[in-house]
């Protein structure tokens, strides 16, 4: 096992921890100083690391074994912290599910997955011989099962990052321990974060991403991850003066409402990100005069994991851009079916390892999809982004266009495919296109038009249809009716000029 190392040993050495020593320093420097804080208290570095201990022999206990995979349908709070840094010390492999997606949108992943064993929460609608309940989960770690241990490798698969793909299918993106802690340590040192870094989320937990941006994160800066639980103005603003948080992370939409109620006090903050989808410029002006923070622009990916380009900390900002390329990373544009193009060219967006520097040669691809109970390799070392942007020689990111059809409303990704087959299941519907149109708060969102013969087919008996199955975020909240849809030779619906046919068309 890899010896823990501080963010500047990491610099200087390349060696990434694996994450059942990443508690370690802090342990030996502070063991009492608080490591989580959530809806059900403190745990410090101390408690943190023994009920990780307990969690991982919990899970033995119940027959995970490295490689298995564990799947967790949790709410944020300290459960889901504990639960992932147990897995991580069997080796075991994480997939979180998030708890407001459809009881069929669930099963969806836990049957890519198979995971051996699924933790859920009150609002995990999955049932068989695989879950366990919270209290039978708290009964396991107060028994205090003692797990084997595990020498884990740090390539080896660690956590799938659920994607979903233009075809309405979830991705199902495999990352290694070195792949999630590098991130972690990257903005660690560009940051400056220390053991006064107290960063809170409010975005779920179960996601991968949001796991790497927490607990990996202030566990190599000596700090405090700040689960919140609430996503509305009130809420978020609660946290963040309760438990005096430096670092929030929000979505365009949470940014917009609060840049409306200025009499909300955040004062600890130092940093406030703006991620899940763009977060248009009159959004970010608008709360940097009402909170007086300017607000970090970043762009990032589930396949990098998390974060490619941010501002940088010293406070410079591009117009149009989204952040500076970080450093263990080589990001360029990409013609069709050519090589990368020249600096400055707007192409397909597709990251690599970076080649010079202290980062070099340190990152790579993630290990393939999980298919069919195994990993299936990636085709090549460089990862293809499906968006349209350009970067400068001073690695200034910025995105033009979205290549894919995903639809992104209020930081959440919406799959046009997902939601047209659905819509395609209601008997009296023979056609549909779904698509994203702008709006101030949310950056977009879903529209959809819809080709029936049955005139008395209205937007709420279809909304009702599609409630059964897809997340209420997922479901078009602008209808229209029309005749019929533009085509191309095989068949396929063209997606241009779908905003301006919806202005025509007859409401539904």
């Amino acid at each position: 096992m890899l010896a823990a190392v501080t963010y500047r040993e990491v610099n200087a050495t390349m060696q990434i921890p694996v994450i059942a020593s990443i508690l370690d320093r802090p342990l030996a420097s502070d063991p009492a100083a608080p490591a989580v804080v959530g809806r059900g208290g403190t745990l410090s570095v101390a408690e943190l690391d023994a009920a990780a201990d307990a969690a991982a022999g919990a899970l033995w206990e119940l027959g995970v074994r490295p490689g298995d995979r564990v799947a967790a349908c949790l709410p944020n709070d300290l459960d889901v912290v504990v639960a992932f840094h147990g897995t991580q010390r069997i080796g075991a492999v994480w997939a979180g599910i998030g708890e407001g997606l459809t009881e069929a949108e669930q099963q969806t992943l836990a049957d890519v997955a198979e995971p051996t064993v699924i933790l859920a929460g009150r609002k995990c609608l999955l049932d068989g011989g695989a879950v366990v309940n919270r209290e039978q989960w708290a009964d396991l770690i107060g028994a205090r099962h003692a797990a084997p241990v595990v020498a884990v490798d740090p390539r080896a698969p660690a956590g799938i990052a659920f994607s979903s793909g233009t075809t309405g299918r979830p991705k199902a993106i495999v990352h290694s321990q070195h792949n999630l802690v590098l991130p972690a340590a990257v903005l660690v040192a560009t940051r400056g974060w220390g053991a006064d870094l107290r960063k809170g989320d409010c975005l779920p937990f179960t996601i991968l991403n949001m796991l790497v941006l927490s607990t990996l994160v202030t566990s190599l800066a000596g700090g405090c991850t700040v689960v919140m639980d609430r996503r509305d103005c009130d809420g978020v603003a609660e946290w963040i003066r309760r438990e005096r948080v430096t670092v929030w992370n929000g979505a365009p939409a949470q940014l917009f409402d609060l840049a409306r109620q200025p009499h909300l006090q955040l004062p600890s903050l130092r940093e406030v990100w703006a991620g899940g989808g763009h977060c248009p410029g009159h959004v970010r002006e608008a709360f940097t005069r009402a909170h007086g923070l300017p607000v970090t622009t970043t762009y990032g990916l589930s396949e990098a994991p998390t974060v490619v380009a941010i501002d940088p900390v010293d406070g410079a900002r591009r117009d149009g851009a989204s952040g500076q390329v970080l450093p263990h990373l080589t990001a360029r544009a990409y013609g069709e079916g050519a090589g990368p193009l020249p600096a400055g060219s707007t192409g397909e967006l597709g990251i690599t390892a970076a080649t010079t520097g202290p980062w070099a040669n340190c990152w790579r691809p993630p290990l393939g999809n999980w298919e069919d109970g195994a990993v299936r390799p990636a085709a090549s070392d460089v990862v293809m982004t499906g968006d349209i942007g350009s970067v400068d020689g001073d690695r200034w990111l910025s995105m033009v266009d979205r290549k894919k059809l995903m639809i992104v409303r209020g930081g959440a990704n919406v799959s046009p495919a997902e939601v047209e087959s659905v819509l395609l299941g209601h008997p009296s519907v023979s056609a549909a296109a779904v698509f994203g149109i702008p709006d101030a708060r949310l950056g977009e969102r879903v529209a959809a038009l819809v080709v029936s013969a049955d005139e008395a087919l209205d937007a709420t008996t279809l909304t009702s249809f599609c409630a059964t199955v897809l997340a209420r975020y997922k479901i078009p909240e602008v209808w229209g009716r029309s005749a019929a849809l533009p085509t191309n030779a095989m068949g396929k619906i063209i997606r241009t000029g779908l905003q301006a046919r919806l202005s025509s068309a007859k409401p539904l």
